[in-house]
């Protein structure tokens, strides 16, 4: 389990940099709510982005975006509703998932980043 929470955190660590190079800030990281979790919350000028962040090491059984079913969409929707409530704010609300393909997980020298705006 540890190494899944430290491939986890790679992951996203990842995600947030990119995210920062397109010109968001990172609002919150890991963002709890009774409703589920976020894993990102970035903001642009335009742009509140709650971002799931889903790392695999191939396609092989299944694309990432693929666990990001309707239940977890759900839970993702309460619990930005629920931080939108506490962070009022003139900007567009939108959920992207964010894809990693990592094939030796922290070790991947390069790994393959899809960005999927406006996923659900």
């Amino acid at each position: 389990m540890r190494d899944n929470n430290l491939l986890g955190r790679w992951g996203e660590a990842l995600a947030a940099a990119y995210l920062r190079g397109k010109g968001f800030a990172i609002a919150a990281a890991n963002y709890r709510s009774r409703y589920g979790e976020i894993d990102l919350i970035a903001q642009n000028e335009a742009y509140v982005v709650f971002a799931e962040v889903k790392l695999r090491a191939s396609v092989r059984f299944a694309e990432a975006r693929e666990f990001v079913d309707a239940r977890k969409q759900e839970r993702i929707r309460g619990t930005a509703l629920l931080w939108l409530s506490q962070h009022e704010s003139e900007r567009q609300p939108r959920f992207d998932v964010i894809e990693i393909y990592a094939p030796d997980g922290v070790n991947t020298k390069k790994p393959r980043l899809i960005h999927l705006e406006n996923a659900f």
